[in-house]
């Protein structure tokens, strides 16, 4: 790769490896029996498209502590993408959710196969949470045979439990708050754990910690890392209620049907008087909102503002993470990709 940043380049890269890795695991599996072959059909559709974010800020944490670009490294850094399609698989299952990336989820795509079953429903979730363990387990055998030095692979092995459980932490964290009070706090914390940290912050320090990044390095890493990812995760929530379906690839009335407890939520539960109150109280929570109800909801949060504030939370955090970016002393190179990579995780349609 040059020293410029070609951001569609890099996801070439990326994509060849996942879709070549994963396409064989896929045939391994319905190779055990034809009876498999959806299922392995859905572990490759896990991984078909993406931003390929995780990958690339793993892998300027290893450029940026002053390592060339590595063939093995991008496959290193393509096991984030792994890491990631668990969660989404995990996370649409939890949320049952219909739609990621404008196709059904695993758990609903599944379920023409069990069709025959007791009880079908159940049988495809069941199906679906098989596939986001398998791709966990994908994750970590990509990593394991990248072609990196053993050594190099040991110093970064310890922050993959740091990974798994501050993700688990952040769902666990998710599904209690749902349904209770909104408040901002618990819900920042969500954001935080469930996914800031693998979103950014631990990709960067895996990246560094297997180029042998010091602690000044890593702590620069994290100042960066953890207010950007915030800042992705609240964009998250905005485009889910207010983005543009066609773009999100995402239902629309996911977050108000769940009574998820997102921070445009508690933003707007915040400054709500009473009867606004009352309001969000009859439509959050109810499987059968329609486009009116949604409507009401998002005629509420713009009365209050809720956006608008949100809006400033990702403002703040960006500049924050670009702040602590200009004292970090890395190569110019990895300056400007990060630069340009906190843009697209704040600027975006999707």
């Amino acid at each position: 790769m040059t020293e410029g940043w070609d951001p569609g380049a890099f996801r070439v890269r990326v994509d060849e490896v996942l879709h070549r890795f994963v396409a064989d695991e896929a045939d391994l599996l319905a190779a055990v029996d034809p009876a498999l072959g959806p299922v392995a059909e859905e572990v490759e559709a896990s991984v078909a498209v993406g931003k390929r974010l995780r990958a690339a800020f793993c892998y300027w944490g290893w450029r940026a502590a002053g390592q060339p670009d590595s063939d093995a490294l991008v496959r290193a850094a393509a096991s984030m993408e792994l890491v990631h399609a668990a969660a989404v698989v995990h996370d649409d299952l939890i949320d049952d959710s219909p739609l990621r990336h404008g196709r059904p989820t695993a758990h609903t795509a599944l379920r023409e196969t069990v069709r025959h079953h007791p009880r079908p429903v159940d049988a495809a979730r069941s199906l679906a949470m098989l596939v986001g363990d398998l791709l966990v387990s994908l994750a970590g055998q990509l990593f394991a045979t990248s072609g990196l030095p053993a050594a190099y692979l040991g110093r970064a092995r310890p922050l993959w439990a740091a990974l798994a459980r501050d993700l688990i932490a952040g769902e666990c964290l998710e599904i209690l708050h749902t349904g209770a009070a909104p408040d901002t706090t618990a819900s920042l914390k969500v954001v935080r754990y469930k996914t800031a940290k693998y979103t950014v912050e631990q990709p960067l320090l895996i990246g560094g910690l297997l180029a042998g990044a010091g602690d000044r390095l890593r702590a620069g890493y994290s100042a960066y890392g953890l207010p950007l990812g915030e800042a992705f995760q609240l964009r998250d929530d905005l485009l889910g209620l207010f983005g543009d379906a066609r773009h999100t690839g995402k239902a629309n009335a996911d977050d108000v049907r769940g009574h998820r407890p997102t921070a445009l939520l508690a933003e707007t539960w915040r400054v709500a008087e009473r009867p606004e109150r009352e309001r969000l109280r009859a439509l959050l929570g109810r499987p059968d909102l329609d486009e009116e109800g949604l409507e009401s909801v998002r005629a509420v949060m713009r009365r209050l503002k809720a956006p608008e504030r949100v809006e400033s939370m990702i403002a703040a955090r960006v500049e924050e993470a670009l702040g602590a970016l200009d004292e970090l002393a890395v190569p110019a190179p990895a300056t400007r990709a990060l630069t340009a990579l906190a843009r697209a995780v704040a600027v975006r349609a999707s």
